[in-house]
């Protein structure tokens, strides 16, 4: 009986954490090669390209092209099928960071440590390095000849637009200031922060199998629990975090009045709920047996990180 089928929620050892750091730090050093080729390829403004390749290999967790690996692999694809699908999610995610951090929206100064793209260059780059990325990433996706490419391409898509990031970031400005309750404030992670991730770990599964495949909806489940789960996490670290660790100003919510699960339900209930939907993850995972550990310790990672 695997971990998961056991006791959902039962605490890793030091050995299974070492191992899954080695496995994290392999993985992002392999989406890193990718990513850093790609934008090492000259294009037609030189400004443009640097301003790419600011908001993009300036660090991260690269969470999302790690997830796209495990999913992938938990169904049995290679390494080099999966690493420009996780390229592509990581790019998505990059210029959804760039544009959300832009004084219209955000208005952040520092990401991952370091200026943002704004502040290091201008908006107007800014914004042309968001859209940039953006294409980038469907261009790298598209490039790859696949049996189930059309439906890959039509997932990043929808989970980057109007019914997906795009609109929970337009959920989450005119939530600013404004009374909040549970259900609205999932609503809005859901598509702001839950529908890259449960892309990505669409994407690794659909790299492998049909989407009719059960063990498609199994992973489907697990990514809308974790994609919560980490949303919640970061609300809680925004309050309990510092700046250095974050790599982001820490307090930024409160300070711009928005609403957060450690305002609706204090710090207790929030790690509660974050804990409730862990267990609802590795349930989902159950299917999959043993071939799902890694997801499974992905999901315990990922309310338990500091940053």
């Amino acid at each position: 009986m695997s971990a998961q089928q056991s006791t959902p929620s039962k605490a890793p050892t030091l050995d299974e954490k070492a191992s899954l750091q080695k496995l994290l730090s392999a993985d992002q050093a392999r989406v890193d090669a990718w990513l850093d080729a790609l934008l090492s390829t000259p294009g037609a403004a030189e400004r443009l390209d640097a301003a790419m390749r600011h908001g993009v290999l300036g660090g991260g967790k690269r969470l999302r092209p790690v997830l796209v690996y495990a999913a992938g692999r938990a169904l049995g694809a290679t390494d080099e099928v999966l690493d420009p699908v996780a390229a592509s999610v990581e790019l998505i995610h990059a210029y959804s960071l760039v544009h959300d951090d832009l004084p219209a929206m955000d208005d952040d100064d520092l990401r991952r440590g370091q200026p943002t793209v704004h502040r290091a260059f201008d908006e107007a780059s800014a914004i042309l390095a968001g859209d940039a990325l953006q294409t980038l990433a469907f261009e790298v996706l598209a490039h790859q000849a696949h049996p189930r490419l059309a439906a890959m391409v039509t997932t990043l898509a929808e989970a980057s637009g109007r019914t997906g990031m795009a609109a929970g970031q337009a959920l989450d400005l005119a939530a600013v200031g404004q009374p909040a309750d549970l259900d609205a404030l999932a609503r809005m992670h859901r598509h702001k922060t839950g529908a890259l991730i449960r892309a990505a770990v669409r994407l690794g599964g659909l790299t492998a199998v049909d989407a009719d495949d059960p063990r498609v909806t199994a992973l489907d489940a697990y990514a809308a629990a974790i994609g919560l789960a980490f949303q919640i996490q970061d609300d809680i670290l925004d309050v309990t975090g510092d700046t250095a660790t974050l790599g982001k100003t820490s307090g930024a919510d409160a300070a711009r009045d928005k609403p957060t699960y450690p305002a609706l339900l204090g710090l207790d209930g929030a790690r509660a709920m974050a804990d409730d939907l862990l267990d609802e993850a590795l349930t989902a995972l159950e299917p999959l047996g043993d071939d799902a550990a890694t997801l499974a310790a992905l999901a315990r990672h990922m309310i338990e990180r500091d940053h």
